[in-house]
């Protein structure tokens, strides 16, 4: 095989740093997230490396799998993972400027595959044939259709904004002037992603997630899985929480500081850690200070996210 151009070679490396970085860092962000949520409620709270200790512990558990489950049981914890991973090819998760695979898919299509992933979960999962996943599918999908929708308005909206659906452009387009940045329309699209993201990662105060019940939503859907395959879907919600937040803070948030270069790469990543610390200590304040909502209550807080949407797309069109 002939030698690659210099530039080829550093775009596979940046991209290999990238994804490097998506799949080892991704939990630490919950660690840190699940930290600072107790020390605020004044408990001394799991380690920062918990979700670390409880992938490992699953990885080595036995698997245990219904006679009623079918074989997309079995590898749709796989393929979501796989999508999962496809995605933080495509978008600005670390690094400023595209890299492999960015020129095949635009913020649509990665919209799209976040949609693909959610199927995916939601159709295996029925395949267990329990009672109680099929409450909780019932119960996400009461809410994801405005969610998805939210989603995708979203990337739209900013499409229209920057004239684009890549989110390179945005990037750019959005940190070269504090004039683009305070636009009316950027704003509301950004507070609507902003809100959706707190929904899609649980970190919405709602009732309690864990072993209650009431307060299940997205664990309602893993209640037949364990083992390895638990971890995989654990493991890919970490990554789906980072890929969404890296999106919100380095397109929509905070989109500054980042560099580019091979040794901009390795800055890049102490940058975004300190973005992320910004992003949870927002993100724990709603929670631990805001009253919880009902779960009936959730649909109106999405229906507030969709009209963000919506009405950044009219100021769009109406402020050219």
């Amino acid at each position: 095989m002939g030698s690659m151009a210099p530039n080829e070679a550093q775009i596979v490396v940046l991209t290999i740093t990238q994804v490097i970085v998506v799949i080892l860092l991704s939990p630490l962000y919950q660690g840190i997230y699940d930290r600072g949520k107790a020390i605020i409620e004044g408990r001394k709270g799991p380690s920062v490396l918990q979700p670390y200790y409880d992938i490992i512990k699953l990885l080595r558990k036995e698997t245990v799998i219904s006679n009623n489950s079918l074989s997309l049981f079995v590898y749709a914890p796989y393929i979501v993972f796989g999508i999962y991973l496809l995605i933080s090819f495509v978008i600005p998760v670390v690094y400023p400027v595209p890299i492999l695979l960015t020129p095949t898919v635009d913020f649509l299509g990665g919209a799209l595959l976040f949609s693909l992933a959610a199927f995916i979960k939601i159709i295996a999962s029925l395949e267990s044939g329990s009672n109680f996943v099929a409450l909780g599918v019932s119960r996400i999908l009461s809410f994801t259709f405005l969610s998805e929708a939210t989603l995708i308005t979203v990337f739209f909206g900013v499409a229209l904004i920057t004239g684009t659906n890549n989110p390179y452009v945005t990037l750019d387009y959005v940190s070269q002037s504090l004039s683009h940045y305070f636009q009316l329309d950027h704003i509301f699209v950004s507070i609507s992603f902003f809100m959706l993201w707190l929904f899609e990662t649980g970190k919405l105060p709602v009732e309690s997630p864990g072993l209650s019940e009431m307060g299940m939503i997205d664990d309602g859907v893993l209640y037949e899985y364990s083992g390895k395959l638990l971890a995989i879907l654990k493991w890919g919600s970490y990554i789906k929480q980072y890929l969404l937040g890296s999106v919100l803070l380095n397109v929509f948030i905070f989109p500054w500081f980042l560099q580019v270069g091979i040794i901009g790469s390795l800055i890049d990543i102490a940058v975004m850690f300190g973005k992320w610390l910004l992003l949870i200590l927002i993100s724990v304040i709603i929670n631990t200070t805001l009253a919880k909502l009902r779960l009936f209550k959730v649909q109106d807080y999405l229906a507030v996210a969709f009209l963000l949407s919506l009405l950044s797309l009219t100021l769009t069109v109406l402020l050219g």
